[in-house]
């Protein structure tokens, strides 16, 4: 949707304050209200989607700046679009998934973890990477985003790829849920927005026992299944719903301002008025001039002393970039955005490095927000696992798997190389243990695999060896047994 829609032009940077939560007082969605709480629904959704195409907007590059207005010297109007906004969701969700979200077993059994492995391998096939980076772009951009999962009815065992489960990262603008206003704020519905072939709004209405189709607020169609939970599920950046770069909405205008504002008295001393005192010069003269700089010759008149002079004024660029690196501080402090102080050089290392430079506040942003996405996981994953134990032999339920985030860290990788070491040593300690709280490895659940198939194979490539060797040293002794000379009979009487 862009700008110039009236709905949109009256939002401006002062009215976002997240996406408003829709909730309804029924206890339960059945046929007869269902088109009553959509109804109702809507309203708050339309608003949030007039929200929504804003934000996208400006992440996009069409911002504010592009409605600037100016008085003097109109035709001079330069609108300069910083587009912070672009770098801000990037960077949050480059650093939040720099390596796939992965799934991993909770016990160290090796039948659970050969299943939780089996599991990952279906997600992959399922191109759950790709879908977790779509919804969390447009968790940062709009501060919620939903997903969907449902049975694939084309499964085949016999394909390697294909998935039991069909997984969607659906547009905010399309989708949302529907919560129970009371205790618990349970989901009662997720909402999602078609249209037919004739271009009619059509509304699925999935609820946990069934979905209903609702065309021109009609129930056209009911689908029986027994998921036993809404099949959609809302992944939220913060409690408030707000995106990555909606709080520093404001900051980010005041920047693309001052560069536009200083761009214009660039402009506006270039192409500086001359002004003649006590003296006249016809037209040609100076185009003359000005097309080829040349001089130009005065005469003053009645006594009056004759000059030319020009007309410009500069912005103090100092004072102006000033306030364009104070806004900046603000919006990496506000955003949690790493700096750029590290450039120079300073006796600084190590983690006094991360603190200074504010990758400690990455990743604590990225800790906060990584403990919401699990929550939202958590009821997409049991909706998997029951897809899974109805159509593969993978039998899995919650509290055998956990949702495990795999960034990249590499800092101080010295020291969780010694951790995992001492902890592998220990007796005491389960090997997965060691792997976890280490940190050292981005795939928990791989580099366990991989390593105790390396142990297995050592253990028994040694126990080879020496089987092998025994076998050896007893050929030998053998062999010396075998050619010692007969001893002659002792005939000595006694």
């Amino acid at each position: 949707m862009p700008l110039e829609n009236d709905v949109v032009r009256l939002l401006t940077a002062d009215r976002l304050h997240g996406r408003t939560q829709i909730f309804t007082n029924k206890k339960e969605i059945t046929a007869e209200n269902v088109a009553e709480v959509l109804e109702s629904a809507l309203a708050a959704d339309n608003r949030n989607v007039a929200e929504i195409n804003y934000l996208y907007d400006v992440y996009r590059g069409i911002q504010d700046i592009q409605h600037k207005v100016k008085i003097v010297r109109p035709q001079v109007n330069n609108k300069v679009v910083v587009n912070l906004a672009n770098y801000i969701v990037t960077f949050k969700d480059a650093y939040l998934l720099s390596s796939p979200v992965q799934y991993i077993a909770a016990t160290g059994e090796d039948n659970i973890s050969a299943a939780v492995d089996e599991l990952n391998n279906f997600m992959y096939a399922e191109d759950k990477e790709s879908k977790d980076k779509r919804l969390v772009n447009w968790m940062h951009i709009c501060g919620v985003s939903p997903r969907m999962v449902l049975p694939n009815p084309a499964y085949d065992k016999n394909d390697s790829d294909s998935s039991p489960a069909l997984l969607y990262a659906l547009d905010p603008r399309e989708a949302f849920v529907i919560y129970y206003s009371g205790i618990g704020r349970r989901p009662m519905a997720g909402v999602l927005k078609q249209y037919d072939e004739d271009g009619e709004q059509i509304y699925y209405v999935y609820t946990k026992d069934g979905m209903y189709t609702v065309k021109k607020n009609q129930v056209t169609d009911y689908a029986v299944y027994d998921y036993g939970r809404v099949p959609i599920v809302e992944y939220v950046n913060n409690a408030a719903r707000i995106g990555a770069f909606e709080v520093v909405l404001s900051p980010l205008n005041s920047v693309n301002t001052l560069e536009s504002n200083r761009i214009d008295n660039v402009v506006d001393f270039v192409n500086a008025y001359d002004v003649f005192k006590n003296c006249e010069i016809d037209s040609k003269t100076y185009s003359d001039l000005t097309a080829g700089g040349q001089a130009i010759m005065i005469r003053s008149t009645m006594g009056l002393d004759a000059s030319v002079t020009r007309i410009s004024s500069e912005l103090n660029q100092t004072g102006v970039q000033t306030n364009i690196d104070d806004l900046l501080a603000y919006i990496d402090v506000i955003c949690g955005l790493p700096n750029r102080n590290g450039g120079s050089s300073t006796s600084d290392t190590g983690t006094a490095t991360i603190y200074r430079d504010g990758w400690a506040d990455a990743e604590s942003r990225a800790d906060d927000t990584e403990k919401l996405f699990v929550e939202s996981e958590k009821e997409i994953l049991k909706l998997i696992l029951k897809i899974f134990r109805e159509k593969t032999d993978i039998d899995l339920n919650l509290k055998q798997v956990k949702v495990k985030f795999t960034r990249k860290n590499l800092a101080n990788i010295q020291s969780k190389a010694q951790v995992l070491c001492e902890l592998l040593n220990n007796s005491k300690v389960h090997p997965k243990i060691a792997y976890l709280v280490s940190g050292a490895l981005p795939d928990v659940e791989e580099a366990y695999r991989m390593g105790m198939e390396w142990y297995e194979q050592q253990e028994e490539r040694t126990a080879a060896e020496l089987e092998k060797e025994i076998e050896r040293e007893r050929s030998v002794h053998n062999d010396r047994q075998d050619n010692r000379p007969d001893e002659p009979e002792d005939d000595t009487e006694v």
